[in-house]
């Protein structure tokens, strides 16, 4: 069975900085293949580091390794947000992923932001004198 993400208008979906740490793998409908690494990503979509840019619109399979195991789905192009002479920054859409791929990615995702939600915190408590 495939999910289908689909956006909330109401809510944004929490994001997960990665910035350029996990590298992903990028083929378009005509079979051409692109290396690209994650910047950022979300249960709908990401933002992914490319050499040169795809066509918005356009209908591609991202494949990356989490924690959770590897993450295999449907996206689709929007426009890119940053040009650079070597590289641009452009966001995707997921509009299918398998429900295996769902699950390892929300796994992900939360074991990611509990991370960065108590790191910080953790760093700051401190005992109590006496305790």
């Amino acid at each position: 069975m495939s999910h289908f993400p689909q956006t909330d208008s109401n809510q944004r979906s929490p994001r997960v900085q990665l910035n350029g740490s996990v590298a992903a793998a990028v083929m378009a409908e005509g079979g051409q293949r692109a290396r690209a690494k994650l910047q950022c990503i979300s249960i709908n979509g990401g933002l992914l580091q490319l050499q040169h840019q795809l066509s918005a619109g356009d209908f591609v399979e991202i494949a990356f390794h989490t924690r959770s195991g590897a993450i295999h789905g449907m996206a689709e192009m929007l426009h890119p947000t940053r040009k650079f002479q070597s590289a641009c920054l452009q966001p995707f859409r997921f509009i299918a992923l398998a429900d295996d791929d769902h699950r390892k990615l929300r796994m992900a995702l939360d074991s990611a932001l509990d991370r960065s939600f108590l790191d910080p915190v953790s760093e700051q408590i401190q005992a109590p004198p006496g305790f």
